[in-house]
């Protein structure tokens, strides 16, 4: 790792953070590999629709370069503690290890949380995601076949989960 990437610092992600989470949300969304939305929500939408712990972000020297959040899967009692994840990293730091330090984190964070299940839908072509899930000790549960269109294009999800091991095994 570089010796300057080693300075990154995890920390919670507040209100005032919102601008620069979005823009590095944008950058996902314009590969056309990140998710389903084609375009970055205002804040209210956005902190609406994720949990309010476990939101991270990743700076180095002052500047957020990603961030991880989860959403809730259903608003049912009894998946009160399965979420999904969220990670992006700004594009120029890429493949420096930001979105495996911010997984460690979020997955620490959640099972202190009481999440016991972690799910995440990415694209098959999202290659570098997938890797980072499986890295993290998700498995895939399936895929789902042409679940929505992006761009007018069908596209297949792959779905993966990861299981604590030390949150709701009684």
């Amino acid at each position: 790792m570089d010796m300057e990437l080693a300075h990154v610092i995890m920390r919670p992600m507040v209100h005032q953070d919102w601008p620069r989470v979005r823009w590095i949300y944008q950058q996902g969304i314009e590969t056309g590999f990140a998710t389903f939305e084609t375009g970055a929500p205002e804040w209210k939408e956005w902190n609406r629709a994720h949990l309010r712990n476990c939101r991270i972000v990743a700076e180095l020297k002052n500047l957020i370069v990603g961030w991880a959040a989860l959403s809730a899967v259903s608003g049912r009692f009894a998946y009160g503690g399965v979420a999904e994840v969220s990670i992006y990293v700004d594009p120029e730091y890429h493949g420096h290890g930001i979105g495996s330090r911010l997984m460690r984190r979020l997955i620490k964070e959640s099972e202190a949380a009481g999440v016991w299940t972690l799910q995440a839908g990415i694209f098959p072509e999202n290659v570098r995601s997938l890797d980072l899930a499986r890295r993290a000790g998700f498995r895939v549960v399936g895929v789902r076949k042409r679940i929505g269109k992006l761009n007018g294009r069908w596209r297949d999800v792959v779905l993966l989960e990861r299981r604590s091991e030390r949150v709701g095994q009684t």
